[in-house]
């Protein structure tokens, strides 16, 4: 015969196996839904998914999970940084950045403000910035690879960008953080 004790104890890791096993459902109940354009949108947001941010802070935890009980992956400490928002689940978005490296974070150390890295793959010591949008144009600066610049403006295949002490425009498929053929102003 049980005690009340040990039934109590034992109902409670029932209660909490449920839970765990309905996990999976409730996460898939999350997942994107496409529009008959072929876009994915956020099922918390309503917003495209995949989709370009960047990080608000400058110290954000990357967990390996959507909750705080999940373990810290990794910590970014560069406010701007961009990064894609490949999934969410309740206020957590789960993002990858220039690298591949993916984990949860949650969604207010988020912001839509786009940026960009300056063609992190590039071997050349320098990239071009041009006064207009033209390579037949004057160079305004030489851009390292990785640099973070700030995308004021993208129409398909030249992004106006910004970044301390300079101004200028790069072709779009230079920059991580832009997708290609994607506009806005």
């Amino acid at each position: 015969m049980l005690s009340l004790a040990t039934l109590g104890r034992l109902a409670a890791a029932a209660a909490v196996f449920a839970i765990l096993a309905a996990a999976p459902d409730r996460a898939a109940a999350q997942a994107a839904k496409e529009l008959e354009s072929g876009v994915m949108i956020g099922p918390v947001s309503g917003l495209p998914v995949p989709r370009y941010v960047s990080l608000k802070a400058g110290k954000v935890f990357v967990r390996q999970g959507p909750t705080k009980d999940y373990p810290v992956a990794f910590i970014y400490r560069r406010a701007g940084e961009p990064v894609e928002i490949t999934a969410e689940y309740d206020n957590w978005r789960r993002i990858r950045d220039s690298e591949g490296s993916e984990g949860w974070v949650w969604h207010s150390l988020l912001s839509g403000r786009r940026t960009a890295l300056v063609a992190p793959w590039a071997k050349d010591p320098s990239l071009p910035l041009f006064v207009k949008a033209s390579t037949g144009e004057r160079l305004a600066a030489r851009l390292e690879p990785k640099v973070l610049v700030e995308a004021k403006k993208c129409d398909g295949q030249w992004c106006r960008v910004e970044g301390e002490g300079f101004y200028g425009f790069i072709e779009q498929g230079r920059l991580w953080g832009i997708y290609p053929g994607e506009r806005f102003d």
